[in-house]
């Protein structure tokens, strides 16, 4: 199966303790036109992501599919995570993969947002790319207040819906829907399980408070193992490295005499990305894709090898 067409979807589901629930949400999606590659479930965020990869037609039903399964079964008015989360569906990236362009991936995410408003009744903001308010291209300026918040927050003028009335849906909340480039999740566990620490950490490594460009970084509390966790989003590697925030989040713990004790990737990552990590720690002199046996193989007998 070869889709000159391909994007990727990587919608987060506010549940990530019911196995049942993130399955059925998964297999919602699944269909023609469009494949389920990965699915990451975090008990401590109570959160998940599903990644997806399809043509933008067989995306379009899938993700409404996905996000009509995830009304259905989540309910925010009893929903506890770490993660800050607005709602059942917190958001729906579209990434182009081949063939496509990021205007088609903001197209396909309007046409997503006003399905998903239309035959579900929950407002839809669009971000990043798709933004049609500077204000809402941060998914975080448009997530504060989270679902408990949003009821005030969706009467003021500036954050009226880009799809759906202006009325939070009550157990489902809202959604973003965009279009953007590949994001990197990425966590950071400490030795620690004071809460100050990781805050501090993160305020020193995201951009918005003077750290590291295309970070963006939380400190939070894993509860269940009494660690505390610097958790971010990566938004350019190829820019900002991940081995280059991994040493300054391990610098950053130090000064405060914390140990990392590891660190994770949530969902999926450019392959591209843990080559530039094997570059610059084993500093290999002239390090290219060329050297990757795999990459070989399919460059000589193609990606169906």
């Amino acid at each position: 199966m070869v889709w000159n067409r391909l994007i990727e979807s990587v919608p987060n589901v506010s549940e990530g303790r019911n196995k049942d629930v993130v399955e059925a949400i998964a297999q919602a999606a699944a269909g023609r036109g469009r494949k389920v590659i990965d699915s990451s479930m975090d008990a401590d965020h109570n959160r998940s992501v599903i990644t997806i990869v399809g043509e933008p037609e067989g995306l379009l039903e899938g993700l409404v599919s996905l996000a009509a399964k995830a009304t259905e079964l989540i309910d925010l008015n009893f929903h506890r995570g770490e993660h800050p989360r607005m709602g059942a569906v917190d958001v729906i990236p579209f990434i182009p993969v081949r063939g496509v362009t990021m205007a088609d991936c903001v197209s396909l995410s309007k046409s997503v947002g006003r399905q998903i408003a239309e035959e579900l009744n929950i407002p839809v903001y669009l971000y990043e790319q798709s933004a049609t308010r500077q204000n809402r291209r941060n998914l975080a300026e448009i997530r504060k207040g989270e679902f408990e918040g949003f009821k005030e927050k969706i009467m003021q003028a500036e954050w009226e819906p880009d799809f759906g009335e202006a009325m939070v849906h009550p157990s489902a909340g809202v959604v973003a829907v965009g279009a953007r480039e590949y994001l990197i999740a990425y966590n950071i566990e400490l030795a620690s399980s004071d809460l100050s620490v990781a805050k501090d950490i993160a305020r020193a490594v995201r951009y918005s408070s003077g750290g590291l460009r295309y970070v963006k970084a939380l400190g939070l509390a894993l509860k269940d193992r009494g660690i505390v966790q610097v958790s971010m989003n990566l938004t350019n590697f190829k820019k900002t490295p991940i081995l280059r925030v991994y040493d300054i989040v391990k610098l950053e713990a130090a000064r405060r005499g914390v140990e990392v004790t590891g660190s994770e990737i949530v969902g999926t990552v450019p392959r591209a990305a843990l080559y530039d990590v094997a570059r610059m720690s084993l500093q290999v002199r002239g390090f290219s894709h060329d050297l990757i046996l795999e990459e070989r193989i399919e460059d000589a007998l193609g990606e169906n090898c």
